[in-house]
């Protein structure tokens, strides 16, 4: 699961995680497409993604077609978010809210 924290802690990854969400199957330089950095760049992104298997590929003749693997997301929420979903903030053990910053007064 560390590699799925890591993989999901850059921007980038995140952003090309959410295209091939909304459309699956797309190539290298549709991934690239109007991104501010070379198709080298994403393809060591993507590279992350897949060695996190949050991204798997296939070949399609020539191209490399790319997926997203919403498995070890999955795990991710139910291991660590489902737990809170029902339970008041106020309750959570220890839970202390952070004392209000008073402006200080000059006479």
């Amino acid at each position: 699961m560390t590699d799925t924290f890591v993989a999901l802690s850059d921007p980038t990854r995140r952003l090309l995680l959410d295209r091939l969400s909304e459309q699956g199957g797309l190539t290298l330089s549709e991934l690239s497409e109007d991104l501010p950095m070379t198709r080298q760049a994403v393809a060591k992104h993507l590279a992350v993604l897949e060695s996190a298997e949050l991204v798997a590929s296939e070949r399609d003749g020539r191209c490399k077609r790319h997926y997203l693997n919403p498995m070890p997301l999955a795990k991710m929420a139910k291991r660590w978010l489902v737990r809170f979903e029902d339970v008041p903030l106020g309750s959570l053990s220890g839970f202390h809210a952070a004392p209000a910053i008073r402006p200080a007064h000059h006479p």
